[in-house]
C-alpha cells in the first residue's frame, strides 16, 4: 500500500476527532456558546440536596425542566432559587440561555 494512503487516512483521521471534541465543546458542554432565547413551557420543577454542603453554602440545587412550545427536545436547567419558587409548571413565557447554563425567564401573563 502507498505511503500518501496511510497519511491522508491518518489526517483525516486527526481532523475527524478534532471537529468531534470541537462539537462536543460547544453544543453539549456549552463553551462559547451563544446566548439564546426561546418560548417555553415549564414542565416540571424539582430539588436535589447536595451532598456534603457545608455549612453557609446552599444545601440544594434548584433544577427547571422545559419544552419548546413550537416543539423541540425537552431540556433542564439548574436555576437559582429565587425562579425556582417563581415558575409552576404550565407557565410559559420567554427562556434565555447560554448553552447548559439558564440565564432569565420573562413569564408571559395571559
Amino acid at each position: 500500500m502507498p505511503i500518501w494512503i496511510v497519511f491522508v487516512i491518518i489526517t483525516l483521521l486527526v481532523f475527524s476527532v478534532l471537529y468531534y471534541v470541537r462539537f462536543y465543546r460547544r453544543h453539549v458542554i456549552g463553551e462559547n456558546a451563544v446566548e439564546q432565547t426561546l418560548n417555553v413551557t415549564i414542565l416540571d420543577k424539582q430539588s436535589t440536596p447536595i451532598i456534603g454542603a457545608r455549612v453557609g453554602e446552599d444545601n440544594e440545587e434548584y433544577w427547571i425542566y422545559v419544552q419548546p412550545t413550537a416543539g423541540g427536545p425537552k431540556r433542564e436547567f439548574m436555576v437559582g432559587i429565587h425562579y425556582y419558587h417563581a415558575l409552576n409548571s404550565g407557565d410559559q413565557g420567554t427562556m434565555t440561555y447560554k448553552g447548559r447554563d439558564f440565564l432569565h425567564f420573562a413569564l408571559q401573563r395571559s
